[in-house]
């Protein structure tokens, strides 16, 4: 197995990374204290879907719970809480992710346990029919099954009501032209309601390969025996080996996209999108996270104080910047929900706000206390065994390798407010913007 030795900032330890033959990676952190975390990250989300499989990466994450050829469905769940642990797993657009956080219990007893069910969970899952549910026609209002396909749909439904959901995934959508990131990651009721267990176990067998798995364990642990045991029991049979997929990446807009939407709401919203940098482009990345906390995180940022504390008028109720990052390129969001008749001046509002960032320039004082608020986040995560795993995760499967955090903390200490406003003027000009508002019916 290749080796490779990682400084993580407020670790005691160097993080090790082993590299299987077949590509499977193995993460073991040290981190002294009685609990223990145990995952494994998944390179796929809606990234790999199309217009006809949109959501059975969210749906098969809700599928894999549902037992394998030795533990019947529930067990993993009852088991392991039974012991104190929090057992979950999330989907997003690059990846889908599983994870155990629990005591150690006495001679690692508990450790021992979470291993062994939760290599078998992702390596047997059986996708019982009787747990998934028949396909069967949306439009059929006679059918009232309750089993998992009809609990996706329904949550599906249930996020079409948000107005936050309707302003986003049409601000999202028009970000895109072709690439597969433009669809929501929770799917349709349309494909859920016809996905087959066929279709569920392919896709399985296609995406959760070797190397596109990452298994991450952080804890107080005897790191060869922990090696070994994955190694043992990550067998990953009955893959099916395909191209790689690659998408094309969207370049930005280059004239400012409006669109309108009216819906059963009482108040307004809007919602200012762009592409940004990949992921992997990790200094352009830290210069957008800590423009995202100077102009809308917090009571303090620019957006909160001048058009919530300082305006003479009440026109917004909320408002706030987002930073997501993504493998195939970044997203920023501005955000606010505002009062309806106030529409026009609102947008006008945040245009002037986003152009005053470059007239009204960064000061270095804002610089300094947002480079204080990213450093301090970054030692609060790694407080804790849960924490430190989901950001390693998020490292191997995102940015494309754990290297990048030992250039974080040295980027981020090297960037200076000339960088931030060429970020500004290379991502955030308002020709590039997809402006998504909705307002009452």
């Amino acid at each position: 197995m290749k080796k490779t030795l990682i400084k993580y900032p407020y670790l005691t330890q160097d993080v090790e990374v082993y590299e299987n033959d077949n590509g499977h990676k193995i993460v073991l952190a040290h981190k002294e204290g009685n609990m223990v975390s145990v995952s494994s990250w998944v390179k796929t989300g809606s990234i790999n879907e199309d217009d006809n499989n949109n959501g059975i990466s969210h749906f098969l994450e809700h599928l894999m719970f549902k037992g394998t050829h030795t533990h019947k469905v529930g067990e993993f769940d009852k088991i392991l809480e039974s012991k104190g642990a929090v057992v979950n797993a999330a989907t997003w657009k690059d990846y889908t992710f599983y994870y155990v956080t629990l005591p150690k219990g006495e001679n690692n007893k508990y450790f021992d346990l979470a291993l062994d069910l939760h290599a078998d969970m992702m390596m047997d899952p059986v996708f019982p029919s009787e747990e998934l549910g028949a396909p069967f026609d949306i439009n059929d209002s006679t059918v009232t099954d309750k089993r998992e396909r009809h609990v996706v749909i329904e949550e599906i439904r249930m996020r079409k009501d948000q107005p936050w959901t309707k302003v986003y995934n049409i601000c999202n959508y028009n970000m895109y032209s072709s690439h597969p990131y433009k669809r929501d990651v929770i799917g349709t009721p349309e494909i859920i309601s016809q996905v087959t267990r066929e279709d569920i176990d392919n896709y399985y067998r296609t995406f959760y390969t070797p190397e596109n798995v990452t298994t991450i364990v952080v804890g107080d642990f005897n790191h060869e025996e922990v090696l070994e045991k994955i190694k043992e029991k990550f067998t990953f049979p009955n893959r099916i080996i395909k191209e790689k997929r690659i998408n094309n990446i969207d370049t930005p807009i280059q004239e400012t996209k409006y669109i309108e939407t009216k819906a059963n709401v009482q108040t307004s919203y809007a919602m200012f999108g762009w592409l940004g940098p990949k992921a992997s482009e990790l200094k352009d990345s830290i210069c957008l996270d800590l423009i995202s906390i100077i102009f809308g995180d917090g009571s303090s940022s620019r957006l909160q104080q001048d058009l919530i504390e300082k305006l003479p008028d009440k026109i917004f109720n909320m408002i706030g910047t987002e930073h997501y990052q993504f493998k195939d390129g970044n997203n920023f969001f501005i955000q606010a929900n505002f009062k309806p008749e106030a529409k026009e001046q609102a947008i006008e509002l945040l245009k002037k706000e986003l152009s005053d960032l470059l007239e009204n320039k960064i000061t270095q004082e804002e610089l300094l206390k947002s480079k204080k608020r990213i450093k301090s986040r970054f030692a609060n995560e790694a407080e804790t065994v849960s924490e430190i795993g989901e950001n390693i995760g998020y490292y191997e499967t995102v940015c494309g390798g754990l290297k990048l955090i030992e250039e974080y903390l040295n980027d981020l200490e090297s960037i200076t407010v000339e960088d931030l406003e060429n970020t500004i003027r290379k991502y955030l000009s308002v020709n590039n913007a997809v402006i998504s508002v909705l307002i009452p019916e």
